[in-house]
């Protein structure tokens, strides 16, 4: 047992100092874990005994954390989006330079600015038997006292959210899938069952839970063991051991010079001419988005979007104009993006049918702001990016700058947002769309009742029959329509 004085396991440790170091590999153990004893069997830790004459150039790290999900002494208190800031805050103290990953995603400039660098400098992750969608359909905290059999007491605020239905671990795979490119990602699974009480075995994370659906630039790796062993590797000629320092020896190779090649990328961003006062405005345009001529009617909604749209975007505003298909929702924000142009420095139009669509819209976006901004480094660089993922970081990027908050994005049609009990694969989150800081307008139409993103406006059939009776008008190019009883007739129908 832990005596009082003995120094909690916690923190950044350096296993190896590396012999000239290039990389940095860092080690963070699992729920119930130890930064030593999860890496460590037969008295070999593998990370200091084994790793370090493989991959010389690299300094090895291993991170601890209060874990403990069951205990008699101390339960952790903290919830895993504390512990990757933690984790992100040690490595900066420790790397000196100019969450976890996602948090770090999410770091402005600034007092954070560091906390940023630690993204900008990681090239790989290897995953190693992490339940990234729950668990195997067993409660994790009944799994853990049956693999463990001697834990007592449980706090399970870590377990719920590893749980397979649980909305934070969505939220968390929704925000790693968009970044995911930005990494060379090892996802390792365990082959065979963890025993359990009685004689049981179960596999613990099965190799589905083991991915991070919708992941690019990732490859799996079966490990020949169960979940406990699947980290502990006694010598060289342990099979899980060849194949965890051959692919880390791959990432090692290739990393100096990827992550050398990102940073002078972004020393030219920074050290591109800058003017006093950069220029954010775009020229209003609206080319290929259907639009009516002579819109009428929904003076009551336009007047609702102008008053919910009344700051200067100095702090974000949402509107949602939610309504069934075919209501009218998109010429409703056609016509209230034309009305109000001169309000904003820019406005687009992004397409939200599906995730493929926004990406490309997003795409284009970046080329029409590089044709305006040809001396912007930064667009620049997004338009002649090949990745879509890419582009997208860059324009949220653009769209954060700090004086860049007269904007207005229109997210079209999103009509199928990933929300709780929705099991479709093509499901998406808008809001890992918007820009990191918080500003600017944005506006956004879909069917769904559900979506409940800002402001909410209600896009309901007509009530007024003078109305209809315009759009008839409109469409038809007939005219006096209103004096005949028969359209009169024909239009109250719509009512009944």
């Amino acid at each position: 047992m832990q005596s009082a004085y003995e120094p909690l396991p916690y923190g950044l440790i350096v296993l190896a100092e590396g012999l000239d170091p290039a990389l940095d590999i860092v080690a963070v153990h699992g729920l119930n874990g130890h930064h030593e004893k999860t890496w460590t069997t037969n008295n070999v830790n593998w990370l200091r005994d084994l790793l370090p004459s493989d991959i010389p150039n690299a300094r090895i790290l291993s991170w601890g954390y209060d874990a403990n999900t069951h205990s008699t002494s101390q339960i952790s208190g903290q919830y895993l989006y504390d512990h990757a800031r933690t984790l992100v805050s040690d490595l900066c103290l420790k790397r000196r330079l100019t969450r976890a990953l996602i948090h770090s995603e999410a770091a402005r400039r600034g007092a954070l600015e560091e906390h940023r660098s630690i993204k900008l400098s990681t090239y790989g992750i290897l995953f190693m038997g992490t339940p990234h969608q729950g668990g195997s359909g067993v409660h994790l905290g009944e799994l853990m006292l049956k693999v463990a059999s001697i834990f007592v007491t449980a706090d399970d605020k870590i377990l719920k959210h590893l749980e397979r239905d649980s909305e934070w671990l969505q939220q968390q795979l929704g925000q790693y899938a968009p970044i995911s490119n930005d990494f060379v990602t090892k996802f390792a699974y365990e082959m065979f069952p963890t025993r359990i009480a009685l004689g049981k075995a179960i596999m613990i994370v099965p190799q589905a839970s083991a991915f991070v659906p919708g992941a690019t630039n990732a490859e799996p790796v079966a490990i020949a063991a169960d979940h406990l062993n699947m980290v502990k590797f006694a010598s060289r000629q342990n099979g899980g051991y060849e194949k965890v320092s051959g692919q880390l020896q791959l990432l090692a190779e290739e990393a100096p010079e990827a992550i050398g090649a990102r940073w002078e990328e972004q020393d030219r961003i920074r050290k591109a001419p800058a003017k006093l006062k950069e220029d954010f405005t775009v020229p209003f345009s609206l080319s290929g988005i259907p639009e009516t001529e002579n819109f009428v009617g929904r003076k009551e909604e336009l007047a609702k979007i102008k008053e919910a749209f009344q700051g200067d975007g100095s702090q974000r505003t949402v509107v949602l104009l939610h309504g069934l298909g075919g209501i009218g929702k998109t010429q409703l924000a056609v016509t209230f993006v034309k009305e109000h142009r001169d309000t904003y420095s820019a406005i687009f139009w992004l397409n939200g049918k599906n995730e493929d669509t926004l990406k490309q819209s997003f795409a284009v976006m970046a080329n029409r702001l590089y044709k305006e901004h040809p001396s912007s480094a930064l667009l620049r660089t997004a338009a002649e990016a090949k990745d879509v993922d890419q582009i997208v970081v860059l324009i949220r990027q653009w769209l954060s700058a700090k004086e860049n908050h007269r904007w207005m994005l229109v997210f079209d049609k999103i009509d199928n947002p990933k929300l709780p009990g929705n099991e479709d694969p093509q499901a998406y989150d808008v809001r890992l769309y918007f820009p990191e800081a918080n500003q600017g307008s944005i506006l956004i139409t879909t069917r769904s009742s559900r979506l409940k993103i800002g402001k909410v406006i209600s896009v309901r059939k007509l009530v007024d029959i003078r109305e209809s009776i315009a759009i008839l008008t409109s469409t038809s190019g007939r005219v006096n329509l209103d004096r005949g009883i028969h359209i009169v007739v024909l239009v109250q129908g719509f009512y009944n």
